[in-house]
């Protein structure tokens, strides 16, 4: 289970060497990166998507206006066109997530479970208590967690 709270490691092997913190840290770092190129995937899927709705409105303003043999290129060689050979942008997010990203963040998760008893932020935790000036208001940690 991961847990927010600001709370000290507790002695024994759940509380896992500064260097395991850290690289745990570098790992669960590189998959927050990952989720964000994730995040830019969906962009691309969903402005492209937008991109090809918009040209059923070309084709019928171009139908409108007279010009016939435009609308039936732009149809034809644009409208549904594959963004890269034998795929649709849905089908490149299906790739990346079954490829890469599920495998990523099972291997964070396992790690971390395995490393870290389970607990997430670790090396932010430790970098929050650091970086605490202590007694001022903003600084103080959550109810019921240690300090």
């Amino acid at each position: 289970m991961s847990t927010h709270d600001d709370v000290r490691d507790a002695p024994g092997p759940a509380a896992p060497d500064a260097t395991t913190v850290e690289a745990l840290g570098s790992l669960s770092k590189a998959l927050e990166t990952a989720e964000r190129a994730r995040g830019h995937l969906y962009g691309f899927h969903q402005l492209t998507g937008t991109a090809d709705f918009e040209l059923d409105r070309a084709v019928r303003l171009l139908r409108e206006a007279g010009h016939h043999a435009w609308a039936d290129r732009v149809e034809s060689e644009i409208l549904g066109r594959n963004v890269i050979p034998g795929h649709w942008t849905y089908q490149i997010v299906e790739a990346y997530n079954e490829t890469y990203y599920e495998p990523f963040r099972e291997v964070e998760r396992t790690a971390v479970s395995a490393l870290a008893g389970g607990r997430e932020h670790r090396f932010e935790a430790r970098l929050q208590r650091e970086r605490r000036t202590p007694g001022h208001p903003d600084h103080a940690p959550a109810e019921g967690a240690d300090a």
